[in-house]
Order: structure tokens, then C-alpha cells, then sequence
């Protein structure tokens, strides 16, 4: 279960009749953004991002706290943060500044009271049975609390035991509407616009269909493609939770040194296929640790495949990169085909690998 930063500012929970929180919530998400891309609002006044990566970038979890504190209240808001693995227990450790981590999960929620589920029929019932805390209710057969309570007590009974990470009903499938809405200046039963200039029904029903489907699986459960910095074509894309905010179209290249130029790619791999490359000899070739190849490229061979004569080559270019911590060092070289075929190959690990296709 991944490991979220909650941010919760609770003067924001609640829409005015002029709609300055969503203005003022579009901010917060944008200030947080600074710090770690992947920033999903919940709802109003509450957002999460996935802790790994910010901590090892700034060196704990605690320094990526008080870097979104000072930020935040920099520009005036009042927030409370915490880290826990999970939506639900992220926002209770938001709701006492706490920082669970990797095995506390069950530990962290089992003394907490079972009002914190949210479901008052529920939470007035358990206590009557001498059910008090999570804890207790975890310890409870999976089989009779959904004999006795239903479906929903099933998922909270999960939550409870640190099985699931998300109680169903605590998005807000309406957020980012609201918040296009806000940031495109539209209004808000306008956003969403089809190919005639009207609204488009059937990308509300597939948002609606995702957004359930996160509630019950979890953020993951539902990923769309969102493209990202890097210096490679794999490193240019990922694949984000649905309903991320979508970064600002920019035309300026991000500072990426050492990134591939362009034209990219126009098939990229995401699991590299392996590569030969041997000299006209029949030897291979390789990367010295000079950086430059060990002979003159002449033959190519893809994985099982008949081997093709080359005609040029451009490189090796050596990348190095991670150097703070598992470094990780790599070299790409283009190479064309008699044929006409263009690739892009990586060396790494003492392998070739085609990781790229040029049209």
C-alpha cells in the first residue's frame, strides 16, 4: 500500500456562496505541486501525493513535511499534514500530525475510535457490542461482520485491519470539474465540452465509472498516461492515478541536461528488448568505461531475430545518473539499418537493449 502525504486545510472544506475556496484550494494544489507533481485533490480543503519520492529528494519524510508547511504558509494557508499508507489513515494522521510508517499501519490505527470510520449508524452500534476501537473491530471474522452489517461494514472492516487503504465515499467525484472550472475561468456546467461544442455525456459517465472504481480499488486502480521530464523516451511518461490535474502545456523544454533531442521516437518500449551489436569481425561490441565503444559497430541482432548490417551510427552518449544514491550508469547510442530501420539502443549492465523505434 503506497504511502500518502495528506494536506488538510480545514477553512477550505466548505464552498461559500462565492466559491473563493475552490479558487483558494486551486492554489494550495498548485503550491504543493512545486514540491511533488503528483498531487490528487480528494476533495475540498484535502489533497495527497505519494510520499517515496519527495523523501528521498529532500531526505525524510519529516524535511518533505516542513517544505510543504513553510510553502503553504508562506502564501497564508493554514493546513495539517501527515503520512500514513493509504487515503484513509493519511487523513487521520493529517488530523494529528503523525508519520506512519512502512509495518505501523495496523499499529497506528488499532487505539483509534471507530467513529473515525465516519458511518454513524455503525459507530453507534459497535460500542453497544463492546467494540470500542479499530482494533478490536478488526479482530472481528471478516464473515460475521458482513452477515451482521452489510457490504459497507465489510470495507470498513478492511480499512480497520490495514487490508484496504480507501473507505467507498470519501472522494469527491466532482473536484475536478470544479477546479477546471476555476483554473480555465468556464463555468463549471461547461467544462467538460464534446466534438459538436456540447457537453460530452459519455466523458461524464466514463469519469463517474472511474472515479467509483478508484473509491472501491484504491487511487491505482484506474492510472491514465501523463508525460513527465526525463533524459530518455522511457523517462518521458508515466502513468498517473486518474484525475490528477493536468500540467500546464509549456513550450519550453524542461531542464533536462543530457536529454535525447529531438525528433523523439515514435515507438517506445517500456520493457526494453534485448540487443547485440557486433563489430564485422563478428565479435561484440561494447562501452569501455572511456565512454567510447570498443569497435565499429557493423551488425545488429534483435533477440532471436536475423541479423541486420548497419549503414551508420551516432554516439555513444554515456548517462550517469543517481549519483546521491543506487547510481545507475548508462549509454545510448542511434544506429540505422540497411533496411532503413532507425533504433535507439541503451548498454547497461554490460547489455544492449532496443529500447526505442524511429520512424
Amino acid at each position: 500500500m503506497e504511502r500518502l502525504v495528506a494536506v488538510l486545510a480545514t477553512e477550505l472544506s466548505r464552498e461559500g456562496e462565492g466559491g473563493e475556496e475552490v479558487r483558494q484550494f486551486a492554489e494550495l494544489l498548485g503550491i504543493v505541486e512545486t514540491i511533488c507533481p503528483w498531487v490528487t485533490p480528494i476533495r475540498l480543503g484535502l489533497c495527497t501525493f505519494p510520499v517515496r519520492g519527495p523523501s528521498r529528494l529532500l531526505g525524510g519524510d519529516s524535511a518533505v513535511l516542513a517544505a510543504v508547511r513553510m510553502d503553504l504558509e508562506r502564501a497564508g494557508f493554514v493546513v495539517r499534514l501527515g503520512i500514513a499508507p493509504g487515503l484513509f489513515a493519511a487523513t487521520v494522521a493529517a488530523e494529528r500530525g503523525a508519520i506512519v510508517g512502512e509495518g505501523e499501519l495496523e499499529a497506528f490505527l488499532a487505539p483509534l475510535d471507530v467513529s473515525v470510520l465516519e458511518r454513524p449508524d455503525l459507530t453507534r452500534l459497535l460500542p453497544r457490542l463492546g467494540v470500542r476501537t479499530l482494533g478490536a473491530f478488526a479482530d472481528l471474522g471478516a464473515r460475521e461482520v458482513y452477515a451482521r452489517f452489510g457490504p459497507d461494514a465489510l470495507s470498513c472492516h478492511r480499512v480497520a485491519s490495514g487490508e484496504e487503504g480507501e473507505l467507498p465515499g470519501r472522494r469527491d467525484p466532482g473536484i475536478f470539474r470544479r477546479l477546471r472550472a476555476v483554473g480555465g475561468g468556464e463555468d463549471a456546467t461547461s467544462v467538460q465540452q464534446g466534438f459538436d461544442g456540447g457537453t460530452d455525456r459519455l466523458e461524464q459517465r466514463a469519469a463517474m465509472v472511474a472515479t467509483r472504481l478508484q473509491q472501491r480499488l484504491g487511487s491505482a486502480s484506474v492510472m491514465v498516461a501523463r508525460p513527465r521530464g526525463g533524459r530518455c523516451p522511457s523517462d518521458q511518461g508515466a502513468f498517473v492515478p486518474f484525475g490528477g490535474l493536468s500540467p500546464a502545456v509549456s513550450t519550453t523544454v524542461p531542464p533536462w541536461p543530457a536529454h535525447l533531442p529531438a525528433p523523439a521516437p515514435t515507438t517506445v518500449y517500456v520493457d526494453p528488448h534485448p540487443a547485440q551489436l557486433l563489430d564485422a569481425g563478428g565479435a561484440p561490441v561494447v562501452v569501455l568505461r572511456s565512454g567510447l565503444l570498443s569497435a565499429t559497430p557493423a551488425v545488429c541482432v534483435l533477440g532471436e531475430g536475423r541479423p541486420r548490417s548497419l549503414d551508420a551510427y551516432g554516439g555513444p552518449w554515456p548517462l550517469v545518473e543517481r549519483w546521491w544514491g543506487a547510481q545507475r550508469r548508462r549509454a545510448r547510442l542511434q544506429v540505422v539499418c540497411s533496411d532503413g530501420t532507425a533504433l535507439l539502443l541503451i548498454f547497461e549492465n554490460r547489455q544492449w537493449w532496443l529500447e526505442a523505434v524511429y520512424d
